[in-house]
């Protein structure tokens, strides 16, 4: 078995890293460490992913029709583990080209794709989900938002909450239930549903993760076309369960994890503490469980670029990815103790970013349940 990158995807990859020496500004670590969500770093994703875009790399692995390469997953997983290792660049936007374009590409009809594909392939749009809601958490086939058709729209009432990049998305892909007598995954429909309608109103959820993190939407008779309907009414879990399989291997979080454990571990050294075999193993487990991660996300990519209908390792490389989050910030408190948490410095920044981990595209518990059903074929009961 040949582990080693393909010579043009390796070559692309020392690409990816001397445009980001090139275009990213002195002060982009303190940019980042606000996080994606920041007002700071959503201006600044338009102009990078514009530039981006010029060079063809924003959304090369979408087909050439839809403004892509036909590039293979791989090159898209190579541009996303250098984009999360420092930071995310991209911003919101990582959203757009991984999940939210190609569900407009495989459910949409030829004028959405004509309208919305574009724009993203440009880098000049973000774009939210509006999935969770205060009583459908982690499990979102207990939505209670309505739809409901009036001639040729939908009137919307309900909440979402926890939504992340809302305050300066001009969509959201919006889940809404159309059938008030379904229950479950019957009767869900999908919205791209913009922002800017009468009737939404966008409140923060002030948090210890950052600013513009988290917020509540409330839709109060908010009049939403019907032209925005995403696939057939009724039908909406079928595209949503489509967007999560690409959603949930689409942060390189370890990459991130990766990143700042070489930071730990050469303040390690730099304080004498290799010397204590106990931090050396300590180290040591957290580069195993980045590994982990990484080469289980690997494996989904091989399926995708192979062309075969997404699994359950695509939950097992999920979790991995979380867990590595959470042991490379667990570390860091460890090993720094109080400076870990100083607000602004690089731990403090993955602490913060691996406090989202576990909930983000669906809880740990989620997964782990979908793993043992999936995966381990557990019965339910």
């Amino acid at each position: 078995m040949e582990f080693d990158w393909a010579p043009e995807d390796a070559r692309h990859r020392d690409e990816i890293r001397a445009f980001l020496a090139e275009v990213l500004p002195a002060d982009w670590e303190e940019i980042s460490k606000h996080g994606p969500g920041s007002d700071t770093q959503a201006a600044f994703s338009k102009t990078f992913c514009a530039r981006m875009a010029e060079r063809g790399w924003l959304t090369q692995h979408w087909p050439a029709a839809y403004g892509g390469r036909d590039a293979s997953a791989w090159r898209h997983a190579v541009v996303g583990e250098e984009m999360w290792a420092i930071g995310e660049p991209r911003g919101a936007q990582y959203m757009n080209v991984n999940w939210i374009g190609p569900a407009i590409m495989r459910f949409g009809s030829e004028e959405q794709k004509a309208f919305h594909l574009p724009r993203i392939s440009r880098g000049e749009v973000l774009w939210c989900q509006g999935f969770s809601e205060p009583e459908a958490g982690s499990d979102l086939v207990a939505l209670r938002t309505l739809a409901l058709r009036e001639g040729d729209e939908y009137v919307v009432n309900g909440s979402k909450i926890w939504t992340s990049y809302v305050d300066n998305a001009e969509f959201i892909f919006l889940l809404v239930r159309t059938d008030p007598e379904s229950k479950r995954h019957k009767g869900v429909s999908v919205l791209l549903c913009p922002v800017d309608t009468p009737g939404v109103e966008v409140r923060e959820i002030p948090s210890v993760v950052g600013a513009r993190y988290f917020h509540e939407v409330f839709f109060s008779d908010a009049r939403v076309p019907v032209s925005a309907l995403l696939g057939p009414e009724g039908e909406g879990w079928n595209v949503v369960n489509y967007a999560l399989q690409y959603e949930r291997v689409g942060a390189a979080r370890y990459a991130r994890a990766a990143r700042t454990l070489d930071r730990l571990a050469e303040l390690a050294r730099e304080r004498g503490m290799l010397d204590d075999p106990t931090w050396v193993e300590k180290l040591a487990e957290a580069r195993g469980v980045c590994e982990a991660a990484r080469v289980l996300t690997y494996k989904v990519i091989d399926e995708r670029a192979k062309g075969r209908p997404p699994s359950a390792d695509t939950q097992l490389a999920r979790v991995a990815g979380t867990r590595a989050d959470s042991a490379v910030a667990n570390l860091a408190v460890e090993l720094l103790g109080a400076e870990a948490l100083e607000y602004g410095s690089y731990a403090d920044a993955n602490f913060r970013l691996a406090m989202t981990a576990g909930v983000a595209v669906g809880a740990t518990e989620v997964q782990l349940n979908l793993i043992a059903s999936r995966f381990l074929g557990l019965p339910r009961d």
